[in-house]
């Protein structure tokens, strides 16, 4: 067994601790070339991509005590690097990761001596500079002096003596404080050296903000002997792709096979050139997602007011004689507690320290190849990172292409790989779908994978005796998946469809006083098929959709059922024709009021059996309650217009009465008509409140008669 103390493995995730963070500076590696050999190169040896927009990458090399490995990522990659990337060195003598600071332009440029982090004008520019001593070049001469200020002045210009705004700096020299019109000046020199250094920083920073769009990242090795180095990282990446070719066989040889040919599409869109790569591609799709890691973030923090300690004031002493104050001067104590916060370091290489990040790229190694050369082995690994390996996760059951030789592909370039050649089962069939839209099936072929690799979404091209018959598109097909693919329109079989429904009455029965009846709605579909090809025949494979909540009636079992649909099997000879029913029915229940439903309606369910003669006679004794009730409702509604018709005739006489004399013959007359009335509205109130304690009380004994009222 080998010596645990050399076969560790430093796994230094990218996201160190500030104080192991460095920036890279083209001095650090200058120096280090200055030094005799040029840094070493880590190249990619090999590289896995996933179907979720990521590639793992892994570098291999040589390094020894002292070297700087520089790495160049985009500016959009840096975020995926520090998120992801492990480093496996042997001697666990990674001394650094180093990258350049991604700080946020507006807060470099507001840092130095000047701030241009608003693209300020040459006025703004001196009015930040108050008290800095500078040099002006104008046209009247040169003028020395310090900044005082900027203003703008109005001031009358051309014919027309229009006020126009001119920018004046105003500098204190020898002689006084002068305004200088900035439109006059020819050049203008900062006369502090340090201050002058600032604003050159600060173009600096800008114009490499603008022009370079890569981040350096450097590795410094320490340790005593060279040895092999690997780094892996995860960056964005675009989705591998595949592309399928189908060749059928000739129909004249029924026993051969359909062949399939597979083809992975990558693309290089990196700017380093993978040169003799060993390549995995997963179907898998692992979470992943962005993170701005490399972004500085500041927070707000509270502003506190210093702690103070209130000051004593001066105090007048009184005479030894005099009354004594009781009141003594109030002092004021304040205690500041400052909090202590306990750093703990950890060293990243003792139990477990490469933790979550160490795990996740042993895992993607040990997927992406078991080459001691180009890859992470799961032996090696063993060897070299026992603690990696307790910490890391299973790949599981993800499925992956290796390519069997190492692969070549340049910078920005794309590449067609062959992942698979094989037959396949599969046999011809017409495919006819109602939604299609058209009045012929599908030419198409049913496939069962038997390649015993997994195919993945794509295209497929179908080749019929090597002759191209149409495109086709798969799903992801697991072992022994079976799929449909439809290549073409089979012109040479015509097809019609004829819908009908029948609803038909089971049974009627009375339960809590409801009349409950039991439907049963079929629905046909009927297909006919044509078959004109006259040296072959077909078999057809026909689907409908299902009708959620109903059951399929005719045929009893489908060939097969998915989610949405039904598929049946159907076989036309050459020249023959067919029909195909499929039956789908729902059984349903409605329930109506047992005094409200149709009395002839039920009469002619019982002469049809659908009724019993109990529940008719129960629905009759039900009806008659409910007539006498409506008749009792009818008299009330009477009594109710003759009250209005003699109220509204009582506003009549009234009005009459108001306009004659009292003593007439007509007055007395309405007078006494009048008092008639009041007497017939007296008796109505008593009427109708007889007939509504009447119908009360049959409404109660309808509710008793219903309420129990249980018939089959």
């Amino acid at each position: 067994m080998n010596n645990p103390k050399t076969n560790r493995i430093s796994f230094v995730c990218s996201v160190a601790t500030a104080g192991a963070m460095l920036t890279l500076s083209s001095s650090a590696l200058a120096q280090a070339v200055a030094g005799g050999d040029a840094p070493p190169r880590l190249p990619i040896t090999s590289i896995t991509l996933y179907r979720s927009g990521v590639g793992y990458f892994e570098r291999h090399g040589m390094i020894k005590s002292g070297d700087l490995v520089q790495l160049r990522f985009a500016e959009d990659e840096i975020n995926d690097m520090l998120k992801s990337m492990v480093i496996f060195d042997p001697q666990q003598a990674l001394q650094s990761i180093s990258y350049e600071s991604n700080e946020p332009l507006a807060r470099q440029l507001a840092s130095f001596g000047i701030d241009l982090s608003d693209n300020p004008n040459l006025g703004t520019i001196l009015g930040r500079l108050r008290g800095t001593k500078v040099r002006f070049v104008t046209a009247d001469g040169p003028i020395s002096g310090v900044v005082l200020g900027s203003e703008m002045r109005e001031q009358a210009q051309g014919s027309a003596q229009e006020a126009i705004a001119i920018p004046f700096v105003n500098v204190i020299t020898e002689s006084g404080v002068r305004s200088v019109n900035l439109t006059t000046i020819v050049s203008v020199q900062l006369e502090d050296p340090a201050l002058n250094g600032e604003l050159m920083k600060a173009l600096a920073a800008l114009a490499a903000h603008s022009t370079d769009r890569f981040k350096n990242v450097g590795l410094s090795f320490g340790g005593s002997a060279a040895r092999d180095v690997k780094i892996a990282y995860v960056n964005e990446m675009p989705i591998w792709k595949t592309s399928y070719r189908l060749v059928l066989p000739d129909e004249a040889k029924p026993k051969e096979q359909p062949m399939i040919q597979g083809w992975a599409i990558i693309e290089n869109t990196t700017d380093d050139d993978w040169s003799n790569i060993q390549l995995a591609l997963v179907a898998s799709q692992p979470v992943s997602f962005e993170m701005n890691l490399s972004q500085s973030l500041h927070i707000d923090r509270p502003r506190l007011d210093v702690p103070t300690v209130a000051g004593a004031a001066p105090r007048i002493y009184q005479d030894g004689d005099a009354f004594a104050d009781k009141k003594e001067m109030r002092q004021a104590i304040a205690a500041v507690a400052s909090p202590s916060v306990a750093m703990r370091s950890k060293n990243i290489a003792k139990k477990g320290g490469g933790g979550v990040g160490g795990g996740g790229g042993v895992a993607m190694a040990d997927a992406a190849s078991n080459d001691m050369e180009t890859g992470m082995s799961s032996e090696e690994l063993w060897k070299q990172s026992a603690i990696a390996q307790a910490q890391s996760s299973s790949v599981g059951e993800a499925f992956q292409y290796t390519m069997k030789n190492p692969i070549s592909i340049g910078r920005q370039q794309s590449a067609m790989l062959p992942i698979l050649t094989s037959s396949i089962d599969g046999r011809r069939v017409s495919i006819f779908n109602r939604a299609d839209g058209i009045d012929h099936p599908m030419r198409g072929v049913e496939l069962t994978n038997s390649t015993g690799l997994q195919l993945i979404p794509g295209p497929v091209a179908v080749f019929d005796a090597f002759t191209y018959a149409g495109d086709a598109q798969v799903g992801y097909m697991t072992l022994n998946d079976k799929r449909l693919l439809a290549y073409a329109v089979d012109l040479s079989v015509s097809a019609a469809v004829q819908d009908d429904s029948t609803n038909t009455m089971r049974s009627i029965r009375i339960v809590d006083g409801f009349i409950e009846e039991t439907r049963k709605q079929v629905q046909r579909t009927s297909f006919a098929f044509n078959n004109k090809d006259a040296a072959r025949g077909r078999t057809i494979l026909v689907e409908t959709a299902k009708i959620e909540g109903w059951e399929l009636a005719e045929p009893k079992k489908a060939a097969e059922e998915t989610q949405n649909l039904y598929r049946f099997e159907l076989t036309l000879k050459p020249s023959e024709k067919a029909t195909f029913v499929v039956a789908q029915e729902n059984t349903f229940l409605s329930r109506i009021s047992v005094a409200q439903y149709d009395m002839p309606t039920l009469i002619a369910y019982a002469s049809d059996k659908k009724a019993s003669q109990a529940v008719i006679d129960a629905a009759k004794k039900a009806a008659a309650m409910l007539a006498t009730m409506n008749a009792t409702a009818a008299r009330i509604a009477l009594l109710g217009q003759e009250r209005q018709s003699i109220d509204t005739d009582q506003n009549r006489i009234r009005q009459n009465m108001n306009s004659i004399d009292h003593d007439t013959d007509v007055y007395r007359r309405y007078l006494t008509k009048f008092n008639e009335q009041e007497s017939r509205l007296e008796a109505i109130l008593t009427e109708t409140a007889a007939e509504q304690t009447t119908l009360q009380s049959q409404q109660n004994a309808l509710n008793d008669y219903v309420r129990s009222l249980n018939v089959s």
